[in-house]
């Protein structure tokens, strides 16, 4: 049986957001436009999960926009506010943001940056991945060109917390709203939109055990956007389409699981996460990256380089051991290249090479770490070897051709 320890590309669905699906599907059609009774109680079970998600993250039911996950929230909420916000001024064409961001970010604002003229602003983090404030502070100083900042609430990667609310306070100050994509954070970390000071907030239900393709995008009251689809008006026109009224009462129903008892649970994988690294970090050449296990990390979250090793390697020799992890994002998987967010923090491309992310979820057990930590040792080893075995290939085939053309 295989320790599954990939959690943050994707986790188990709940009990309780299968019961909600099935529930629903069983109930047959009704698209919750429809005057009718089937499409009245389709809206009945949108609107209760609309208010059942606001209730759980400090938000109003009528900021919440029903989306089909983080990608799309992100591009709308980062898209659709640099239109807005040009519209109303078209001096403010830049984006501030970190390196670090999820892809789901950086496309969209390369996008924007290399067909609608916007600006980008890169913020320095630091060796854990965090952004410094004073950085932010600085870059708002003159603020009359800046249309947005976007900050990840906590890093896909290597889980580290960023300093939310006091971002929000200093773009506040300078009169620029913020985004933040908190796809990794909803479910795990308390989460309240409003305390935050966010005026967009982007969740995904799948990574907190409900269905793959849901999310939302909260959209504090006052923010305007620019709408990506044009159609039937749905979600106050911001987002047109057929709404998924099962899709959303799993999510509420998973959410509201998630949260039931989210003290605990973060404690629970914090203490297997922590027996997990305290194994992983007696491999030579193993080191932790990101913040310190604590507050200002992601409870379920294990990211350690391996010296010596490429983490692609790495990933299927413990696959073919019977554990399930990553070299990082999920969405940036086969492509053998650095991490971006490693990169960002001052690690070389050498250093990033043997990078795994083990991260864990609602259903992980003391099983799963055990697996992992007995698979480690004997994966590390051998990746070694097949590296060095590359590396020693490669010079003999640059010898010769060093030699080439030349008289004796």
């Amino acid at each position: 049986m295989s320790a599954y320890l990939d959690h943050a590309s994707t986790t188990a669905l709940r009990p309780e957001a299968l019961e909600a699906l099935v529930a629903g599907s069983a109930r047959g059609a009704g698209n919750p436009s429809s005057l009718h009774s089937a499409g009245r109680r389709a809206r009945v079970a949108v609107e209760e999960s609309r208010e059942a998600l606001a209730a759980a993250l400090g938000a109003r039911p009528g900021e919440v926009v029903w989306t089909s996950g983080g990608t799309e929230s992100d591009n709308l909420a980062l898209q659709g506010l640099l239109r807005a916000r040009r519209a109303a001024d078209p001096a403010r064409r830049r984006v501030l943001l970190a390196a670090t961001e999820h892809h789901a970010v950086l496309d969209c604002v390369r996008w924007l940056e290399a067909h609608e003229g916007a600006l980008v602003t890169w913020l320095p983090v630091d060796g854990t991945g965090c952004l410094d404030p004073d950085a932010l502070e600085a870059a708002l100083r003159h603020p009359d060109d800046v249309a947005l900042v976007s900050l990840m609430w906590a890093n896909n990667e290597v889980g580290t917390v960023q300093p939310v609310a006091r971002a929000a306070e200093l773009a506040h100050a300078a009169g620029v709203p913020l985004h933040t994509d908190a796809v990794q954070a909803v479910g795990s970390l308390p989460v309240d939109f409003a305390a935050s000071g966010a005026d967009l907030l982007s969740l995904s239900a799948h990574k907190f055990g409900g269905p793959v393709g849901t999310g939302a995008l909260l959209v504090r009251r006052g923010t305007t956007l620019v709408p990506l689809v044009h159609g039937g008006g749905q979600e106050l026109g911001v987002r047109s389409g057929t709404l998924d009224a099962t899709g959303a009462r799993a999510t509420a129903a998973a959410l509201t699981a998630a949260l039931a008892h989210r003290p605990e649970e973060a404690a629970r994988l914090a203490a297997l996460r922590d027996r997990l690294l305290a194994g992983l970090l007696q491999v030579p050449g193993a080191t932790l990256r990101g913040a310190p296990p604590g507050p200002q990390r992601l409870p379920g979250n294990a990211h350690v380089t391996f010296e010596g090793c490429e983490g692609d390697s790495l990933t299927y020799l413990l696959d073919a051991a019977g554990v399930e992890c990553s070299t990082g994002s999920a969405c940036q998987a086969g492509v053998p290249r650095p991490s971006h967010v490693l990169l960002a923090m001052g690690l070389s491309a050498a250093e990033a090479a043997g990078a795994l992310r083990f991260s864990l979820g609602w259903d992980s057990t003391a099983d799963d770490v055990d697996t992992a930590l007995a698979a480690i040792g004997p994966a590390v080893e051998r990746a070694r070897r097949a590296t060095g075995s590359r590396s020693a290939r490669a010079r003999r085939r640059v010898r010769p051709a060093l030699g080439a053309g030349v008289s004796r």
